[in-house]
C-alpha cells in the first residue's frame, strides 16, 4: 500500500462511481434531497425562534417603582437586580423618558402631554429585565416582590411557558427529522457500495489471492461513499440557497412582519453542515456496506 500515494484510492473511487453511474447519480440525488429537507427545516427553526424571541414578552419583565423613590435608592435597586441569578439583562428607564417615547409613539396627541411635563409627570421610574431559563420565572418573581420600592412587577409567565413548550416541540421534531433523513441516506449509499463491491467481486478475489490488504481493498470504496456525500452536500447547498433567497425576497417584500435571517449570515454553517452530514453519512454507509458484503 506504501507504494501508491491517496490519488490512486481516489481515481479507483471515481472509477468505481462511473461503472455504476446510474446508480451513483441516483445515490447523490436522493442523499441530496434528504439534506434540502433538513435543511429547509433547520432553517425554518431558526427563523421561527428569531421571531418569537422578537415578540418582546416571551422573556421580558416589566418592574415599576415607587413614585416617590429617591435616586440613591434607584441605584441600590438596580445593584440588587444586578446580582439576581436568572437575570439576563437590565435596561432603566426614567419617568422622563417614559413620557418622551408616550410622545413619540402618540405625536399626534403630542398637546395633552404639555400638562405632564417636570413635576406633574405620573410616570414611575422603571427596569425591564430579560432572564435566562423559564423554569425558574417564579422564583425570581418572588426575589423581585421582597425588594422595597417596587410597586408592581408585570410578565407574561404564560406566554413564555407556552413559547418555551412550542420551542421545545419543534426542535424535538427536527432531531426525528435528522434521524430519520440520516437513516434514509445511509439506506441508499449502502446499497450503492453493494452493487460497486458486487461489480468488482473478481477484481477482488484476485487482488486477496495476490496477498492485497484489506484497507488497500477497502479504501477506494470509502472514499465512494465520501464523494457521494461530498457532492450530495455541494448539490444540496446550491438548491437551499436558490430556495430560501427567493422565499426571503418575498418574505421580505411582502410579508414585513415576519423577519427571516438574511441568506448570507446562514451560508457558511450550511455550506458546512451539508458537506459534514455528508461526508459522515457516505463513510458510515460505506463502512456498514464493506462489513456486510465484504468478508474479510
Amino acid at each position: 500500500m506504501s507504494r501508491y500515494n491517496p490519488f490512486y484510492f481516489i481515481g479507483q473511487a471515481f472509477k468505481s462511481l462511473w461503472r455504476n453511474n446510474v446508480m451513483t447519480i441516483a445515490s447523490i440525488l436522493i442523499l441530496a434531497s434528504c439534506l434540502v429537507v433538513l435543511g429547509s427545516f433547520a432553517l425554518l427553526v431558526a427563523d421561527l425562534n428569531l421571531n418569537l424571541d422578537n415578540l418582546g414578552l416571551m422573556n421580558e419583565i416589566a418592574i415599576y417603582l415607587d413614585p416617590d423613590l429617591e435616586e440613591a435608592r434607584v441605584d441600590e435597586i438596580y445593584h440588587q437586580l444586578r446580582e439576581m441569578d436568572n437575570v439576563d439583562s437590565i435596561t432603566y428607564v426614567s419617568k422622563t423618558q417614559g413620557l418622551e417615547e408616550m410622545k413619540q409613539d402618540y405625536a399626534e396627541y403630542s398637546d395633552l402631554f404639555v400638562i405632564a411635563e417636570g413635576e406633574e409627570n405620573p410616570l414611575p421610574d422603571m427596569f425591564y429585565i430579560t432572564y435566562e431559563d423559564v423554569s425558574r420565572v417564579t422564583t425570581l418573581e418572588y426575589q423581585l416582590g421582597e425588594i422595597e420600592g417596587i410597586s408592581k412587577i408585570i410578565f407574561r409567565l404564560d406566554l413564555a411557558m407556552q413559547i418555551d413548550t412550542f420551542k421545545s416541540g419543534v426542535s424535538l421534531i427536527f432531531i426525528w427529522f435528522l434521524v430519520l433523513l440520516f437513516v434514509v441516506s445511509i439506506f441508499v449509499i449502502i446499497n450503492t457500495i453493494k452493487i460497486a463491491v458486487h461489480s468488482r467481486r473478481n477484481e477482488i478475489n484476485v487482488m486477496r489471492y495476490i496477498g492485497a490488504t484489506r484497507t488497500f481493498i477497502i479504501t477506494p470504496f470509502v472514499l465512494e461513499g465520501v464523494i457521494i456525500g461530498l457532492a450530495a452536500g455541494g448539490i444540496a447547498y446550491l438548491a437551499e440557497w436558490y430556495i430560501y433567497t427567493y422565499i426571503e425576497q418575498i418574505v421580505t417584500e411582502k410579508i414585513r412582519m415576519i423577519e427571516v435571517y438574511p441568506f448570507s449570515e446562514l451560508s457558511m454553517p450550511v455550506l458546512l453542515g451539508f458537506l459534514l452530514i455528508g461526508i459522515v453519512t457516505g463513510a458510515i454507509g460505506s463502512s456498514i456496506s464493506l462489513h456486510r458484503n465484504l468478508n474479510a
